[in-house]
């Protein structure tokens, strides 16, 4: 794709943005829903805001095999390379998927944007949603201003890798139920067949009374991720070395049990219909410990505690040659389950085994979506999603500091921001990994 020039990059403050939305909230409230979806027509116009391998991958795809009617319409990324490549990413993924490439592509050059502020040109160029998959540091500024521009939204977990993030979520989430906007969240697991028949039957009494559990999950070290950009190239900067380089930089992903395992922690708050309320981790990087691997930890483990005192010991890993695992585990004074991302298994007094199909939850929640957009019944997961993530930075922020932590004092008044003053590409510190015990706590 020729370049459009669209290319002027304007210089963004994550931090000056997110105080500025949150004294414009009232205003926003008041707006309302301007702008649903076209008039007299089924055609839901989509704008993907994120062109890296999950947006022109699973995202776009996956909506587009939803439902009829869905085009996309506008895209942007912060890097050239990275929207070159989309066209003909998105064309054959869609082609594998047997879909219609000519009645869903629709974006142009001139609805191709890039640069730190293509987002908010995606969303003023037309559409009705947006899809969200920039890394997690961005969501919560992405998200406001979708949401005060009247826009529907599904954006990836997790949805912010501080404490300051997770409020500003939070805080847009309730002006998008205000405006009678859907939210939906990445958090495909929810919609999985097993997990939803296994959970009913836990909160129905199965296991008596839940008094403690397991959350595992490891894999490998990710070591050939994006391989390419690996080693930094004299024409970028740091800033944009570290942003191609998201996924093991904290302050963009949040480390791995933010990023991914987020997943398994938001299964755990659903199985027990709640949130820590304290935890103590630790952790470290034994075996990922190169200058390319960035700053984050290879090994967490969190001892959270619920209400009533029941205890969850969560253990996540990436490295390679470890043992794969990943499954959620509760006990109770009848039994207990297990429950992975293709089985529930209930033990004791009311045994259960899930045996049945299950449709691609990654497709039927964005079916969800669409219907609910089409339908005028808002969908909202905004606070849902906010409560899993702050769940996994809290195990983070102890792990790295080896502090218990209290959810109350991080969710109302912990000041960590990990975002740089500037969102601009030039020099950026590189920081170190966290010492616990000498990192601070804020």
């Amino acid at each position: 794709m020729k370049k459009t020039g669209k290319t002027k990059i304007e210089k963004i403050n994550r931090r000056g943005f997110i105080r500025k939305s949150a004294q414009a909230g009232t205003v926003a409230l008041i707006a309302g829903n301007h702008f649903v979806f076209s008039q007299g027509s089924d055609t839901i116009r989509v704008g993907l805001i994120g062109c890296g391998g999950r947006g022109t991958g699973a995202g776009i795809i996956d909506c587009a095999e939803s439902s009829k009617g869905i085009e996309l319409v506008a895209m942007g990324d912060l890097f050239q390379d990275h929207i070159d490549e989309a066209p003909d990413r998105i064309k054959r993924n869609l082609e594998k998927r047997n879909l219609s490439v000519k009645d869903i592509y629709k974006v142009t050059p001139e609805t191709t944007f890039i640069g730190f502020d293509a987002y908010q040109k995606v969303i003023d160029s037309g559409v009705d949603m947006v899809i969200l998959t920039t890394p997690p540091n961005f969501r919560p500024m992405h998200l406001r201003a979708a949401i005060e521009a009247g826009k529907h939204v599904f954006m990836e977990k997790p949805v912010a890798v501080d404490p300051v993030g997770v409020r500003s979520i939070i805080e847009t989430s309730k002006i998008a139920k205000q405006k009678g906007l859907t939210l939906v969240a990445g958090t495909q697991m929810r919609r999985l067949k097993s997990n939803l028949e296994t959970i009913k039957r836990i909160h129905d009494g199965a296991i008596g009374e839940i008094n403690g559990g397991q959350c595992f999950r490891s894999g490998g070290a990710m070591r050939t991720w994006r391989s390419d950009e690996k080693v930094k190239k004299s024409e970028w900067s740091e800033m944009e070395y570290q942003i191609r380089r998201w996924l093991l930089w904290t302050w963009l992903s949040g480390d791995f049990i933010v990023e991914m395992h987020v997943h398994n922690l938001d299964i755990m708050n659903w199985i027990l219909n709640a949130h820590p309320v304290k935890c103590i981790g630790m952790g470290g990087r034994q075996a990922r410990t190169g200058l390319e691997y960035g700053n984050i930890y290879d090994h967490i483990t969190v001892e959270y505690e619920y209400p009533n005192d029941v205890r969850i010991e969560y253990m996540g890993a990436q490295i390679d040659n470890y043992i794969y695992r990943s499954n959620q585990r509760v006990t109770g004074t009848k039994g207990s389950a297990v429950l992975d991302f293709r089985k529930g298994i209930i033990s004791g007094s009311n045994p259960y085994a899930f045996n049945g199909a299950s449709p691609n939850p990654s497709v039927l929640q964005y079916k969800d979506m669409i219907d609910s957009i089409r339908g005028g019944k808002a969908i909202n997961e905004g606070e849902q999603i906010s409560e899993s993530t702050m769940t996994a930075i809290l195990g983070r922020m102890s792990a790295y500091t080896g502090k218990s932590i209290e959810w109350d004092w991080a969710i109302n008044k912990s000041e960590l921001d990990l975002s740089p003053e500037k969102m601009e590409f030039g020099d950026l510190l590189r920081r170190p990994a966290a010492i616990p015990g000498q990192t601070a706590l804020y």
